[in-house]
């Protein structure tokens, strides 16, 4: 399976939006995409993550292939599915990550918040990431705060045997430009994976698209 887990230093950085912008650059270069987010809270129905992640695909999945679990109350995943008698299944959220990516070139599972979101009494998304052995990419702010929440993140997953591919830094329009590639050259000081500042241009996505063995990403230290 080729593609990514996206993680996030916290709940809001900009997941979906790295994610959604990584499966229309992907697909641009040719690949098929499965883009799917099994969990989504604060909603009913198919959430507003989960139809972004459908669309920028190509609107092709279908049934579970489109999302497994929605709630309404905007809360983390494991009280939201408490408060409605439902017990996540990370065996049916796998299951449907493998037959979506069955018929794809490329793979884009999202969790849901941040690395430690708990997902079940016993499973948080670091789990759902272990089970999926896809590399890790984690979105992070720009901005102020970011190097901290960055390296933990990164330290966690790693800690917790995840392979991590990519930071990809979200540039907000509010955002420092000169603060925003301070931020990324502190974080590439302490931490020697591939680090990627998405602003305007999404094309700067794309060494993060190719149908390489993505095994091999851990190793490049490029800062762009």
């Amino acid at each position: 399976m080729i593609g990514w887990f996206v993680t996030g230093t916290d709940t809001g950085v900009g997941k979906t939006h790295v994610s959604t912008a990584l499966a229309r650059r992907a697909r641009h270069l040719g690949a098929r995409v499965f883009a799917f987010k099994p969990v989504e809270t604060g909603c009913t129905g198919l959430g507003s993550d989960q139809r972004a992640l459908v669309e920028a695909a190509g609107s092709w999945q279908r049934g579970e292939q489109c999302a497994l679990y929605s709630f309404a109350q905007p809360v983390a995943p494991k009280v939201a599915a408490e408060s409605e008698g439902v017990t996540l299944d990370l065996d049916r959220i796998c299951s449907a990550v493998h037959s979506g990516s069955g018929t794809a070139d490329f793979t884009i599972v999202e969790g849901a918040g941040g690395w430690r979101v708990p997902l079940t009494e016993t499973q948080d998304i670091a789990s759902l990431a272990r089970a999926l052995a896809l590399p890790v990419l984690v979105v992070a702010r720009a901005g102020l705060g970011t190097i901290n929440h960055s390296l933990l993140t990164i330290e966690a997953a790693e800690r917790d045997g995840c392979r991590v591919g990519a930071l990809v830094l979200s540039v907000l329009p509010s955002d420092s430009e000169v603060l925003s590639q301070s931020n990324a050259v502190e974080i590439g000081r302490r931490w020697p994976g591939r680090i990627v500042l998405l602003q305007s241009d999404p094309a700067v996505l794309d060494s993060l698209c190719s149908t390489w063995n993505t095994t091999s990403v851990r190793s490049l230290p490029a800062t762009e």
